[in-house]
């Protein structure tokens, strides 16, 4: 299992980061489980790497709409929020998110804790927490074979 940490203190270093990471799955796809607090910056994250595979659509939070489509992308980009869900209604999108990991295509889950264990077997675990001074520590970890090349590259 591949791990790789990076703790960003500015803007432009997370950009680095996202744009490292998009580099990373363009080629292949990545189903992405997101794990952190509110406001640690799953969500920004996500729009920086989006902005990485020129995502021409304005990239928000599916927090009230569950889900976000991108097909402007160099790949088209799904990205589910799942906090608002209730035990039964992660239970109706299961088969969805088995459905987001399979192709070349870039699926981001925010709050994936509420999934139930129900992430594909395929996919990158990725932490984000504060630290001090207003940083980040962006913690990713592969779960399968093209996970962990992904993982490889990004630490490149």
């Amino acid at each position: 299992m591949e791990v790789f940490e990076k703790v960003c203190k500015t803007l432009e270093e997370t950009e680095v980061l996202a744009k490292s990471f998009a580099d990373a799955i363009k080629d292949s796809g990545a189903f992405v489980s997101l794990y952190g607090e509110i406001g640690a910056g799953k969500t920004a994250f996500v729009k920086l790497v989006a902005k990485a595979l020129n995502v021409q659509e304005h990239v928000t939070s599916p927090s009230f709409v569950i889900l976000n489509e991108y097909h402007s992308a160099e790949i088209p980009i799904y990205h589910f929020d799942l906090y608002r869900l209730e035990r039964e209604g992660v239970k109706t999108i299961v088969d969805e998110l088995r459905e987001y990991s399979e192709g070349k295509i870039l699926t981001f889950v925010e709050w994936a804790e509420f999934s139930q264990d129900e992430i594909p077997f395929e996919h990158i675990q990725a932490n984000v927490t504060y630290e001090d001074d207003d940083a980040r520590k962006y913690s990713f970890k592969a779960y399968g074979t093209n996970s962990n090349k992904i993982i490889e590259r990004l630490k490149k």
